[in-house]
């Protein structure tokens, strides 16, 4: 027993000495330990595989063009070359003698529309049970869930925008069951087998929130917080505040476990992602806009804002942009101040207008939309030129997606993606005549073989019906 004592305390004593020795004379602690770096995580593990299709030198001459910022050509040209806008302009410009050119006399030239509110491919049609997969309402906070999961590319909805609906790019986002809904998704609106095939290159992902009666009902119909409108705002706040510690930590370089939620919110509190929160009340609205203000970040949209018209100044200010209906009115309480002069208000105060659908049928008509809008407020004094009202349809959107410096107007450099319309666009008789993405031609009314078809469509009854 005393030679193993022995024993023990030698070795103990060589321990230490070792340790002074490595340690420049300090003896070393069992507690001292290689701090933890930081993990990177990879903030794109889904990259966009996109390229576009194969584009031709093409000319459109002799057309009326709203370029997508406001401006007006009569007689105007544009050539689209290696899928870019290379040159717009009136009937003086100079056009390259080896291009395929199509005469547009009588029609229409335009950006392509450009939906921020679309749920296609996560509520596919058919809509049934079985792909029903935009809501994740099993938490009043999902912001860890990404819609680019759910999006089915085979759905019939996304032919139906191009050809009837002239949309070459569509933002989709989780339903609104829950107050965070999870990451949204930019698409461009070609067939492809899978999403990332569609994902838009440089696209910045999207947070969906929403406000109000959907997960206040959602959720207290299951007996759970929220239940209330203050119940709401509680749930954000909280969440917010560990996403705000969340990310403090991850600042100062301090080791975190990885965490998919925080790691969206973080990215919303680091400018990387942009909010898009549907909300219908001013009041509401306003509510987020401090609550915002609270922890840092900044709304990129709100979507449906049936009640913007009453702090158009507000948002004008915050530079906030409204995604709005033309005139759904009434189909909950929150829809009941509804007006259709919306639109038009929010245009005349000088905030950011936009038009989108959240409807499989109206991303088909939004151009009409537009016009309806027009027409409302053409009845209170507001008058609205076409061209100004385009805005509404592709570079606002475009601008409030974080894409506006590629797409959204017909500007050299910019993607040409591209509708020429066989009329005034806001026509109830008109129809896309062509389409363009990224230069290539995806849609030709003229001519059968260029009317895309899912897969899932082939042997179906309306198969590639552009009705």
């Amino acid at each position: 027993m005393i030679r193993g004592v022995k024993g023990s305390l030698l070795a103990a004593v060589s321990l230490a000495l070792v340790g002074c020795a490595a340690s420049g004379g300090e003896t070393a602690s069992a507690s001292d330990k290689p701090a933890e770096k930081p993990v990177k995580f990879n903030k794109d593990p889904y990259p966009s595989t996109y390229k576009g299709y194969p584009a031709r030198l093409t000319v459109v001459k002799g057309v009326t063009i709203f370029d997508g910022e406001g401006g007006r050509i009569d007689n105007g040209s544009i050539v689209m070359t290696s899928g870019k806008v290379s040159a717009v302009g009136g009937p003086g410009m100079e056009l390259p003698t080896d291009a395929d050119v199509i005469d547009g006399t009588g029609k229409f030239l335009t950006p392509g529309i450009i939906d921020i509110h679309s749920h296609l491919g996560d509520y596919p049609s058919p809509g049934v049970d079985a792909h029903s997969d935009g809501n994740e309402a099993t938490s009043p906070t999902t912001p860890e869930v990404w819609s680019e999961h759910s999006v089915w590319p085979q759905d019939p909805g996304f032919s139906r925008a191009l050809a009837n609906g002239g949309v070459t790019s569509l933002q989709i986002l989780p339903g609104s069951a829950n107050l965070m809904g999870g990451r949204s998704i930019t698409l461009k609106n070609v067939p492809s087998r899978t999403v990332q095939g569609m994902k838009f290159p440089g696209a910045p992902y999207g947070l969906k929130m929403a406000c109000g009666e959907n997960p206040k009902r959602v959720y207290g119909g299951k007996g759970r917080a929220p239940s209330t409108r203050m119940g709401n705002f509680a749930v954000n706040r909280a969440t917010w505040q560990k996403a705000a510690a969340y990310k403090k930590k991850m600042d100062d370089g301090k080791a975190v476990d990885r965490d998919l939620a925080m790691e969206t919110l973080a990215g919303v509190l680091s400018g990387e992602i942009l909010v898009h929160n549907h909300c219908y009340r001013a009041d509401e609205m306003a509510l987020v806009i401090d609550m915002s203000k609270e922890f840092g970040y900044k709304v990129s949209t709100f979507h449906h804002a049936v009640e913007a018209y009453k702090i158009a100044d507000i948002l004008q200010k915050e530079g906030i942009c409204s995604a709005m209906w033309a005139d759904w009115w009434g189909f909950k309480m929150e829809a009941y101040d509804s007006v259709n002069e919306n639109i038009p208000l929010v245009y005349k105060a000088g905030a950011c207008t936009i038009v989108h659908s959240d409807d499989a049928n109206q991303i088909q008509r939004l151009n009409q939309e537009a016009a309806k809008a027009r027409a409302a407020g053409r009845r209170i004094g507001i008058d609205v030129s076409d061209e100004m009202a385009w805005t509404w349809l592709s570079y606002n959107p475009a601008k409030a997606l974080g894409i506006g410096d590629k797409t959204g107007s017909l500007k050299p450099g910019k993607m040409a993606d591209v509708v020429l319309w066989n009329g005034n666009p806001f026509s109830a008789y008109t129809r896309p005549e062509k389409v363009w993405i990224d230069g290539a031609l995806m849609f030709d009314a003229t001519d059968p073989k260029r009317r895309p078809v899912s897969d899932f469509e082939l042997g179906q009854p309306g198969e590639g019906d552009v009705k």
